[in-house]
């Protein structure tokens, strides 16, 4: 373009922590005067041209005959599926990550002619995808295109590190390998076929490495991977020169948001207790959660989620469906969490430690690596006692060595913004169609 302006395209998986990941790295662009593009999922459409942005609307399989709810097909998918999460992760590969990879394999070949129409007519200078499979069009288009990795660093093989979404220790690999074997038995045929597809399709082949098989593709110009460095695993094999880490990426709020009166001082703690957007869809748990802390002297401030309606807070409590996280985190003490890897970096982002009770994909990763590192307490999800739950919570308070360490390593996370960090890597792309390496 003569003036110096790109069209950048942004395609985030269709859930709020891709998309919001994606958004603030967006605003700083479109900021700094780029045409900024959204491809989304139709039960997403207006929302993020209501934040300025224009969209691309796509679809992941064919349309419902009721109206979607943003992102309806995982919520309803994470509720049926609930019950598998109280199981082993070993058995629940062939149970739930199978058919869940198979899901999102299934979307990407859904919609893969559509893209192509997409990139034709944008004809972007650069593409960001945020999602866990490959998206065939993406390197068979021709154009750049950054991949961002927005989940546990062990979705990244590396040999020291225990296999993704098994929630091992790092240092005790005896149920490695057979948890790798189990890998191979449940997923290698769905493996083959789609990486059949992708070249069938245009796009380079999958690679299967010693610690698992990858989904997606390596970006020729530039990967994100998103985790602090404090908490991030020590690797048998560096990273290649494209990839680069970005230890949060917050996006910004317009306007503030105060905490209730009845909430403004008090005895205990002030908590924040999210699930996320899906795994608030398991009611049973969440009330559970919040009949526990209910019973506490702390204050609670409840994401309750897509089923909002169906969640009963107590006196020392206050939510919403949909809350403006990184504006509340900088006012609490402690983080009640499911482990998702939005939460889990906006944590240490705002330096709070966390109580992580895990459900699925790398929420146990996450999980183990914050408990392992001292940055908090894993609990068993379904299992915990209620003393084991507000143990830990009273701990945590209590220890202000771990407070001081994380407001001081908050504090250096929050020097470096990951969104402009990404947004010059990105744009050094669109401008050059060269590889940015560290």
């Amino acid at each position: 373009m003569a003036d110096g302006f790109r069209t950048i395209v942004f395609f985030p998986e269709g859930a709020y922590g891709p998309t919001n990941n994606c958004v603030g790295i967006g605003n700083v662009l479109r900021q700094r005067g780029h045409r900024v593009v959204f491809i989304v999922e139709e039960s997403f459409a207006g929302r993020l041209a209501a934040q300025g942005f224009e969209e691309r609307l796509m679809r992941l399989g064919p349309k419902p005959e009721t109206e979607e709810a943003p992102g309806q097909f995982w919520i309803d998918f994470i509720r049926d599926t609930a019950p598998i999460f109280r199981k082993p992760t070993i058995e629940q590969l062939g149970e739930f990550m199978q058919p869940t990879w198979q899901a999102l394999i299934d979307g990407a070949k859904y919609v893969d002619d559509r893209l192509l129409e997409i990139i034709a007519e944008l004809q972007p200078d650069v593409i960001v995808e945020d999602n866990v499979v490959a998206f065939p069009a993406l390197p068979a288009c021709g154009r750049p295109w950054v991949r961002i990795a927005s989940c546990n660093p062990a979705e990244i093989k590396d040999a020291a590190i225990p296999p993704f979404s098994s929630g091992y220790p790092v240092d005790d690999r005896s149920a490695w390998p057979e948890f790798l074997e189990e890998v191979d038995r449940t997923h290698r045929g769905m493996w083959s076929a789609f990486d059949a597809f992708c070249q069938e399709r245009g796009a380079p082949g999958l690679t299967w490495r010693e610690m698992g098989p990858d989904f997606i593709h390596e970006s020729p110009w530039l990967n994100l991977f998103l985790y602090p460095e404090i908490a991030d695993y020590h690797r048998e094999r560096r990273l290649g020169a494209t990839w680069h880490r970005l230890d949060a990426c917050v996006r910004a709020i317009d306007g503030t948001w105060e905490v209730p009166a009845h909430l403004a001082s008090g005895d205990g703690g002030l908590l924040y207790l999210s699930l996320g957007s899906l795994g608030s869809a398991d009611v049973d748990l969440l009330q559970r959660l919040v009949d526990v802390l209910g019973r506490t002297r702390h204050r609670v401030i409840v994401s309750k989620g897509p089923l909002a309606e169906q969640i009963r807070l107590h006196d020392n409590m206050t939510g919403e469906a949909i809350l403006p996280q990184p504006a509340i985190l900088p006012k609490v003490d402690l983080v009640v969490t499911h482990g998702g890897n939005n939460t889990v970096t906006e944590s240490f982002h705002f330096g709070k430690p966390m109580v992580v009770l895990p459900l699925f994909w790398d929420q146990v990763d996450n999980a183990q690596r914050v408990d392992e590192t001292g940055f908090g307490v894993r609990l068993r999800t379904y299992d915990f006692e209620d003393r084991e739950l507000t143990g830990a919570i009273d701990r945590l308070l209590a220890d202000a060595s771990l407070r001081d360490r994380m407001a001081a390593n908050g504090a250096r996370i929050r020097a470096n913004p990951g969104t402009t960090l990404a947004a010059d890597r990105i744009e050094q792309v669109a401008r050059t169609g060269a590889p940015v390496l560290r």
